[in-house]
């Protein structure tokens, strides 16, 4: 398959079109600079401007960029993380509508931040009410924008709702951190939920999607076992032999990174239903085997 990608360069697109590549498809990387990267057989880099009626017949558009969440939230910054993610995807719907032959399927990010927060809902595809914070906004926003590739073109779109990715970049390193320093502990009351998954057991999930024509909508890309905090950290501290004893309470956190910190300092559970109705299974479903996998 041609497949056209966004975010293609970032934590997930790099293991994403690894796989894809293993798999004999060619992607269609979108970036802001494809003068500074280098073309191979199986990736090809275009600029945002690229007239998509030049390239060959697109399967599939994944739609993986925005703006990190990483950093201090003031007005420009949070302004910066909406927009981002509502001007790419927009900008990918408009160049769909261009294509002469349109592709069978639109894969968009999307987060669990979309549910907002709680320590005792349960959230699933089936929970139609989105939160009612600065994430959830985001979240209902973006997907708002990507569904007019089903509304108006009548494409199947996908909208992948991530919790925390496990892996080498993202936010398990600085979750990780404080436990490699002897530091680690609950975070606030240790209560909130997190939901999470392996970033082996996203592209797989991706890759999922790509291929059954009966998956559409909102599909949560967490594994069927949250943790709250306090055992999130528990095991972490267990698995890199490190004790957990120190907590970190939530204006500690809120004082160093503001507003930002709901991220560690709230959460949610969700369940991955749509994912396991349709068969998928994890490699990675429980916390330990999969903390254990990723390498320092």
């Amino acid at each position: 398959m041609n497949i056209l990608i966004t975010g293609g360069t970032g934590f997930v697109g790099k293991h994403l079109t690894k796989a894809l590549h293993e798999n004999g498809h060619h992607t269609y990387i979108l970036t802001r600079s494809p003068e500074n990267k280098q073309n191979s057989e199986l990736a090809t880099f275009i600029g945002y401007e690229h007239d998509p009626t030049t390239l060959p017949h697109i399967n599939a558009v994944i739609n993986l960029a925005g703006e990190s969440l990483f950093g201090y939230w003031t007005k420009n910054k949070k302004q910066s993380i909406l927009e981002s993610r509502i001007n790419i995807t927009q900008s990918l719907v408009e160049m769909i509508k261009k294509m002469d032959n349109k592709p069978d399927v639109f894969i968009s990010g999307s987060a669990v931040g979309y549910f907002g927060s709680s320590e005792d809902k349960i959230f699933t595809e089936a929970t139609n009410e989105a939160g009612n914070d600065f994430l959830a906004e985001v979240a209902l926003e973006w997907e708002a924008v990507a569904n007019q590739a089903e509304n108006q073109l009548g494409i199947r779109t996908v909208l992948l709702r991530f919790g925390v990715i496990l892996g080498n970049e993202g936010a398990f390193p600085l979750m990780r951190l404080p436990v490699k320093l002897f530091a680690g502990g609950k975070i606030g009351t240790g209560e909130q939920w997190l939901s999470w998954i392996h970033i082996h057991d996203v592209v797989r999930l991706i890759q999922f999607c790509l291929n059954d024509p009966k998956i559409e909508g909102p599909v949560n890309a967490t594994t069927p076992n949250p943790k709250r905090n306090k055992d999130f950290m528990r095991i972490l501290a267990s698995v890199m032999h490190r004790p957990y004893w120190l907590p970190v309470p939530s204006s500690m956190i809120h004082l160093l990174i503001g507003e930002m910190g709901q991220l560690v300092t709230k959460g949610q559970y969700v369940l991955p239903k749509k994912a396991q109705d349709h068969g998928f299974q994890f490699n990675y479903p429980h916390l330990k085997e999969a903390i254990g996998s990723i390498e320092d």
